[in-house]
């Protein structure tokens, strides 16, 4: 992954607050261009992956059409080889540890989320799911 690639970044998420602030974050990155497409809802986002290359998702898992652990199975199921990096709560983190067992590459609690924790995690989960299809070839 050299560093002149722009990341590209599909951000599910209901919240037009949460949204922005995450937006405002990517923003300041210096050494790593994002770009951001934002979907407030499960079935809009799954619009997005059909038609749109992404490198990473971003997936609350509070989102109007859909609950919790419900939301990853349909993007894993169409999209498993793009990493996902689930967004909390600070009392969902059970949660969370659920949805990284279930395929997600690492979850953030929203409140804790600062520059630098979001673009490690981001390239962290990139890199990840590039050494497990590397790990599947072999």
């Amino acid at each position: 992954m050299g560093l002149t690639n722009v990341i590209k970044v599909l951000l599910i998420e209901d919240n037009l607050a949460e949204a922005r602030l995450l937006q405002e974050v990517l923003k300041g990155a210096t050494r790593q261009e994002f770009q951001l497409v934002h979907e407030k809802r499960l079935k809009d986002a799954l619009k997005q992956l059909e038609t749109h290359t992404f490198d990473i998702i971003l997936l609350d898992l509070t989102l109007p059409d859909s609950q919790g652990l419900d939301s990853l199975s349909p993007i894993i199921n169409h999209n498993s080889h793009i990493p996902i990096v689930v967004l909390t709560n600070m009392n969902d983190e059970e949660l969370a540890l659920e949805a990284v067992r279930k395929g997600a590459q690492d979850y953030l609690v929203k409140r804790h989320i600062t520059l630098d924790i979001l673009v490690r995690s981001i390239c962290y989960a990139i890199e990840r799911k590039q050494m497990e299809k590397q790990l599947k070839k072999s």
